[in-house]
């Protein structure tokens, strides 16, 4: 196993002052090497949280955060986080900001630019390489932010929403081009999403999460072979069963209200 969660859980504002909140509440799962796994539920269950924890970004309340059976306590080169809101330097160009971890690893010039050019090539960037962040769309700056991740060559790439703010469209297009990206590269891939469309055609297994505090309801496993056909009926179903279980958990949240 590459991940594995136990009985993790999250409290923010435990000081006498604030009011505390529960955000995850006994989270236990593994993930194994070259898995892409979808962490799926409705927002505010946790999600993003708990993949800032495995990044090393946040501190969990309880429980253990293991990889490679090593505890997790602060982010690393073998993690690398691709968000939602793009988070490049506005002052960098494309090629600026896929070097930029390369440069913190203190990798010569020479060699990280050839690295960077070689993940803007794959990522379709290329002749767009000088061109800085607000004169790319949001496709583009998305692109140059996993071009970014994976120039630093982690083991696990964690993703959050990161294609939420596109268009339907491209949306669609993104990710079959990840999913190339991860049979190339053979990395381990969390990915949060809230669509179960997006899920069922990315995972290998989808951790379904209740509302706060955020805990694993079910893990479904998704036999389908890649490229998926989302018309397909086996597909359908899959989405089908999920939906199901988001619904009995949204009726039984509103009668307990």
């Amino acid at each position: 196993m590459k991940v594995e969660l136990e009985s993790v859980t999250k409290v923010f504002g435990t000081g006498k002052r604030e009011e505390s909140v529960v955000a995850l509440e006994d989270v236990s799962f593994s993930v194994k090497e070259k898995e892409f796994v979808c962490i799926l539920g409705p927002s505010g269950c946790g999600k993003t949280t708990l993949i800032r924890i495995i990044a090393g970004l946040e501190k969990q309340t309880k429980g253990s955060v293991l990889l490679d059976g090593k505890p997790i306590t602060e982010p690393g080169r073998d993690r690398c986080m691709v968000f939602q809101e793009f988070a490049l330097f506005p002052w960098r160009t494309a090629l600026g900001n896929v070097t930029f971890g390369l440069e913190k690893m203190k990798i010569p010039k020479e060699e990280r630019q050839e690295i960077a050019l070689r993940y803007i090539d794959m990522l379709g960037l290329k002749g767009f390489e000088n061109r800085y962040p607000h004169e790319l769309s949001g496709g583009m700056k998305q692109r140059v932010g996993i071009a970014r991740a994976l120039a630093i060559d982690p083991i696990i790439l964690l993703m959050d929403e990161p294609f939420g703010a596109l268009d339907a469209q491209s949306r669609m297009l993104f990710q079959s081009e990840l999913l190339m990206i991860w049979e190339n590269t053979e990395k381990t891939v969390l990915f949060v999403t809230h669509s179960v469309d997006e899920a069922v055609f990315l995972a290998d297994r989808i951790f379904v999460m209740t509302a706060r505090p955020g805990k694993i309801k079910e893990i479904v496993k998704v036999p389908l072979k890649r490229e998926r056909k989302r018309t397909s009926p086996e597909f359908s179903a899959i989405k089908s069963e999920i939906l199901a279980m988001l619904e009995v958990k949204v009726k039984k949240t509103m009668e307990m209200e």
